[in-house]
């Protein structure tokens, strides 16, 4: 397994740090920083009522930010639904918490950050980003994809299928399998019986590789070598890689679940002392590039930020009408039935009566 970082965040003796601006890595910080605050307050609001059943991120911050800090702009992110990481390295906007709201609008916006729609059907995206890929190399784009999915995703059919073409037809897409150990209760041990997930990859012929995904410089190092392997692979390699992140989950699978049903605390502590934050934090210290002063300046910003985003999501003013957009590029005639009678009821009752749940 590749690391950088040791558990206290110290970098290892036989370890190379990435040859980054000074700023990046403080970057780094920033984003993982803001991804969990923004992660606890999504939390908070499903508890109060104002949003929808959310995953939480917490303890993989590491890898959804580490990897996507070794991809360009252009480059397209295809993600399962807990890599909200990888979403603020690109630029979060209020339509993000919009769609765990239940809003459609919270989809629409991803594109224009060269990124998929949220996936929620477990491993269904992964053949779409072979497919993708596939396509950017018929047209001579330079253009990587990375997928992220969780260990679950591997006892899909859709994984399997997605490698095997990947292989194939040597598409540049790399599959980041965040695996947080466990498919919502099932251990990984029960999942597979192979000692890695890394290695499911010498199947296809491309390359697989374990990296700690708790260590952003580790993720980091390890995405930045497939990206340029998926652009420009030597002579005998194929331009796909499987990376495996080694990680935990240190809340719950989803806002749904109970997870002391099915693990022991004792067992989330072991792993809390491996937080990516903090060992983040201890790297920067070490050199030089942040004081109590500059870390005190990170968190409040990110505060501040993530207050204005929750601000303005609270404040969006649906149109009932939007239920009818989307369901086909045209309204059928049926669609456009059920529309009309909307608009029937909303004028003969009005919309607070139909809101009233008595």
């Amino acid at each position: 397994m590749v690391q950088v970082l040791d558990a206290d965040g110290r970098v290892l003796d036989d370890a190379a740090v990435p040859d980054l601006p000074d700023e990046q890595f403080v970057e780094m910080y920033r984003e993982m920083w803001l991804a969990r605050h923004l992660d606890e307050r999504a939390i908070s609001l499903q508890r109060q009522g104002r949003m929808g059943t959310y995953p939480s991120l917490a303890g993989q911050e590491a890898a959804q930010i580490g990897t996507t800090h070794a991809l360009s702009d252009s480059d397209w992110i295809l993600y399962q639904y807990r890599e909200h990481g990888a979403v603020v390295h690109r630029g979060l906007a209020p339509e993000y918490l919009l769609y765990w709201q239940g809003h459609e609008a919270g989809n629409e916006w991803l594109a224009e950050k060269n990124v998929f729609p949220i996936n929620i059907s477990i491993g269904s995206h992964l053949p779409h980003a072979t497919g993708l890929a596939w396509a950017a190399k018929l047209k001579g784009e330079d253009t990587v994809f990375a997928c992220h999915f969780g260990d679950g995703a591997t006892s899909e059919g859709d994984f399997h299928e997605a490698l095997n073409f990947a292989g194939v037809f040597d598409v540049p897409a790399i599959f980041v399998c965040n695996n947080n150990q466990y498919a919502i209760s099932i251990p990984r041990e029960e999942q597979t019986a192979s000692d890695t997930i890394a290695q499911k990859a010498e199947a296809y012929g491309f390359d697989g590789i374990q990296v700690d995904g708790m260590d952003p410089l580790a993720s980091y190092q390890v995405m930045k070598a497939a990206v340029e392997k998926a652009r420009d692979p030597d002579e005998d390699q194929l331009r796909p890689s499987l990376i495996e992140t080694v990680m935990y989950r240190f809340g719950a699978h989803t806002t749904a679940d109970d997870p002391s049903v099915y693990r022991e605390e004792e067992e989330v502590e072991r792993w809390r002392e491996r937080d990516p934050l903090p060992r983040m934090e201890r790297f920067l210290r070490d050199r030089g590039l942040v004081d109590d002063e500059r870390l005190d300046a990170i968190h409040e910003a990110a505060r501040e930020r993530v207050a204005e985003l929750v601000d303005e999501a609270m404040g969006y003013e649906p149109d009932p009408e939007q239920l009818f957009e989307n369901a086909y590029e045209a309204p059928t005639p049926r669609v456009r039935e059920q529309r009309e009678y909307l608009r029937e009821l909303r004028q003969r009752h009005g919309d607070d009566a139909l809101l009233d749940e008595d």
